[in-house]
Order: structure tokens, then sequence, then C-alpha cells
């Protein structure tokens, strides 16, 4: 049973984030960046190109949750000093995950956003450390996790005081092998029913290709989506981690006018 924290209490009551000027919840809110930091160079280029095409915050990992141990895991405090750089550069907010309890207080001293990412949903520790922090959170869905487990997730953040809560739908393991993921949009229209919060979907990790990350984008905010959160690289093919699902700068670019455009129309038809 969820808790009245997230329930709507009515229709006017969703909850904007505000994040230095960014109101995720209200418009479209565009989260742009590579999987992981790897060097000044690379991140640099790409903040500066997702900031010219409109994105509106800047994303990447440096802390690397990875199926292999010997895969790249990233470059934790120099990637986080990378990111701050880009951010005084850009001027975009900074989205980055955190995977343990113990570095909760000290990447807040770099992240705008704090990331709980598909595998950590759970993680009910790190869930109630996050919910001390000031910093918003932003809270995907686990690969294997139904709508109500996932909601409830975003209780235990809640209940620790922290109101500024984002959850972030990014596709759910099942039998199709096509697709990295099953991609759920059902549950934008499910969570705005059920709950305040803002909702925002990741197709690059939804469905692991990028020829459909433009048209699941497209139907992420027909179907209502608050905003995206979609991978970019200045050279996915030598990108540390993920390059198989990351679009180039100029496939982005393209990507938001059409996005702008359909936002456009949306509101010009209601």
């Amino acid at each position: 049973m969820m808790n009245l924290r997230l329930a709507r209490l009515e229709e006017n009551s969703r909850t904007i984030v505000q994040v230095h000027g960014v109101s995720v919840g209200k418009g479209l809110t565009i989260i742009a960046g590579p999987c992981s930091v790897e060097n000044e160079r690379q991140l640099l280029e790409t903040a500066m190109a997702v900031k010219e095409a409109g994105a509106q915050m800047l994303r990447g990992g440096v802390f690397k949750p990875r199926t292999s141990p010997y895969s790249f895991q990233g470059l934790g405090l120099k990637g986080l000093k990378l990111l701050d750089k880009a951010r005084a550069v850009t001027g975009l907010p900074i989205v980055t995950e955190v995977l343990d309890t113990r570095d909760v207080s000290w990447v807040s001293e770099y992240a705008d956003v704090l990331q709980i990412g598909a595998r950590n949903m759970q993680n009910f520790s790190l869930l109630k450390e996050a919910g001390k922090s000031s910093r918003a959170v932003l809270l995907k869905r686990g690969m294997y996790s139904t709508i109500e487990e996932w909601l409830n997730c975003a209780e235990y953040i809640l209940s620790e005081g922290n109101r500024n809560v984002i959850l972030c739908e990014r596709g759910i393991r099942s039998f199709e092998s096509y697709t990295r993921n099953t991609l759920d949009l059902s549950s934008v229209p499910s969570v705005k029913e059920l709950t305040h919060l803002p909702i925002i979907v990741d197709p690059s990790h939804g469905t692991g290709r990028p020829n459909l990350i433009g048209p699941m984008s497209l139907a992420a905010v027909a179907c209502g989506a608050d905003g995206l959160m979609i991978e970019v690289h200045v050279n996915p093919d030598e990108a540390l981690s993920d390059k198989d699902q990351a679009l180039t700068p100029g496939q982005f670019a393209a990507l938001v006018k059409k996005l702008r455009s359909l936002k456009e129309f949306m509101e010009g038809s209601s």
C-alpha cells in the first residue's frame, strides 16, 4: 500500500523539482551526456555539444556498476572534478550516480542531482541516505521491478524528508533479446495517475539501439513524460561504456528539434 507522501491529493498538486533554474516537471527537461566520464576533452566537447543542442542538464557517470569487474569502473573523484569543470564551462547542472552510502555526502558536494541506478533501486540504506541529502534524487526503475515496488522505493527517500525526487523509467528485463530492455512507457501515465512526482524516460538504456532512441523519445513525450535522459558521446565508437547505445552530437541535435516541435504541437492542441 502506498503512503500518502506519494499520493496525488488534487489535480494541480504535482511536484516540480527545481535544480538551479531547471524545473523538472514543468515543460520538457532534457538531460544528456556520456555514459561515463572518460577524460577532460571527451567530457567538455560532449557537454558543449549537448548544451548547444538544447539540453538543460548534463549526465555523466564516474562510478560505473558494471556486469564484469574487469570493465571500466569510472574515474571516481577525478571524474567528479571534471564534471565540476564542465558545469563551470556550460552552466549545466550535473546528474551523476552514487553507489554507496559512504559516498553520498561528498558526491553531493559536486553533483546537483544524485542518481540511484536500476541495480540499486532497492538498496534501502542508500535510499535513506539520499533522502537525508539536500540534493534532488533521480530514482531509476529496477530492471525486474513492478511499478508498486519502484514507488515504494521512492517512499524511502521521501520519508527521510527529501521531497525532490524524480522518477526515471529505463526499461525492464523481459524475454525479448532484440532490444537491451523492454521500455515500459505505460509506466509514465500510470505514475502520473498514482503520484505527484515528475517522471522522465531513459530511451538509451530502454532500447540499447541508437535507431530506436528517437522513436521512443517521441513516444515518451507523447504519453506525457516530463523529460528524457539520453546518452551522447562525441565519438561513440571510442566510448569506454555503452558505446552501442550512444548518439552522436549531430543525431542528438536533430532529435531535440523533433522533440521540441512535438511538445509545441501538443501544447497548442490542448
